[in-house]
């Protein structure tokens, strides 16, 4: 969040995520999934659906764009944040160093496979198929399938 203050403004909207953070996993069927994630920020386009088991970024779930038609299956993760390691020295706790916060962008007509995660920063491509399992660290082009970990594009589709 880029003003990590601890307005009351901002404790009363983690508070709000934190809620349908609680709430998603107990609902069925997907569509009523999708609409509480919706409730907490999401970005997500007509027809597309998340899975009861998704764990989608608290800190900053307003940084997740689904586009329309979209299948994000159960167990999958998005993350918008991650530490900075670029002032990591040896001694120094990875605690104390600071998050850093990237968008998470999945277009439309998109599928992510069973037990995915996202990581901050990347955009999937219209029509890409993410392979179950796969952990996606960098932009997958559209209409084409990628599995594996780091997620690599084993197969494209022509448009």
């Amino acid at each position: 969040m880029a003003n990590n203050h601890r307005t009351v403004g901002n404790v009363i909207k983690g508070v709000w995520i934190r809620f349908w953070s609680v709430i998603a996993p107990f609902t069925f069927p997907a569509h009523v999934t999708t609409a509480i994630h919706r409730l907490r920020g999401v970005h997500v386009g007509k027809g597309s659906r998340i899975a009861r088991s998704v764990l989608i970024d608290d800190s900053r779930p307003d940084l997740v764009t689904i586009g329309k038609n979209v299948w994000v299956t159960a167990g999958c993760q998005l993350l918008c944040h991650q530490r900075d390691l670029s002032e990591y020295k040896v001694g120094v706790p990875v605690m104390d160093l600071p998050l850093k916060y990237a968008p998470i962008v999945i277009e439309d007509g998109a599928h992510i496979g069973i037990g995915s995660i996202i990581m901050p920063g990347v955009t999937i491509g219209k029509g890409a198929v993410i392979g179950a399992g796969s952990v996606v660290t960098k932009d997958i082009p559209p209409y084409c399938v990628a599995v594996g970990v780091p997620a690599k594009v084993i197969r494209k589709f022509e448009e």
